[in-house]
């Protein structure tokens, strides 16, 4: 298995999500861990799709997130939840500005092939935007069963999963009438990854990379 090592040279992430708690379920582990291993680290948190209630979570669920990074920017867009297929271009758009402004060395957006027609687009517009960057798309467990096989898995430790997992509980009530969204499936796909790569703390987040050049 290969070891990936970006020797202190981490310096800016950009985060992408559809929805105001995508970046927290797909990536949130991965995020924790490298705020401790990468005290400088600057990070961009942007949500697409958030209005109203969902608006106020997000916002409050990144601040609280990002409570010890000094550098970051948190942007919360509010593109109309379900249509993004249909609104490709204004949200298009918006990742030209974004480009101009962020130039990251690795960016954590959504799966390629998730079946949720939101987070497609956003994958989608993020390979299609960013072309010469190191790019980890992360995965939602859902309904539509598109979970795929990793080829990236991030180690984490018990403490960090009970903290991501907490924190999407506490900060998302909004979401908590729906059967999937508990502590027991979030726990379960960071169990499954940890098993799939010998995590030692048994506990692992699944990323897939189309592209990286060493």
């Amino acid at each position: 298995m290969l070891k990936i090592d970006f020797n202190n040279s981490l310096q800016q992430v950009l985060c992408l999500g559809a929805h105001s708690d995508d970046i927290e379920i797909g990536c949130g582990g991965t995020i924790l861990k490298l705020i401790e291993m990468y005290p400088k680290l600057n990070i961009y948190w942007v949500v697409l799709g958030a209005k109203g209630v969902r608006k106020q979570e997000a916002i409050a669920s990144a601040e609280d997130f990002l409570a010890t990074v000094k550098h970051k920017k948190v942007i919360i867009k509010g593109f109309k939840d379900g249509f993004f297929p249909y609104i490709g271009a204004d949200i298009k758009l918006y990742f030209e500005e974004l480009k101009k402004e962020v130039s990251p060395d690795l960016i954590l957006t959504h799966y390629h092939q998730d079946l949720h027609q939101d987070h497609r687009i956003t994958s989608e517009l993020t390979r299609n935007t960013f072309r010469n960057h190191l790019i980890w798309e992360y995965e939602i467990p859902k309904y539509d069963g598109d979970l795929g096989s990793p080829n990236i898995l991030v180690h984490l430790d018990k403490i960090i999963c009970q903290k991501k997992v907490k924190h999407l509980i506490n900060h998302f009530a909004t979401q908590n009438n729906k059967q999937w969204f508990t502590e027991e499936t979030f726990t379960s796909i960071l169990r499954i990854r940890g098993i799939e790569s010998n995590a030692p703390e048994h506990y692992a987040e699944g990323f897939y990379c189309r592209k990286a050049i060493f």
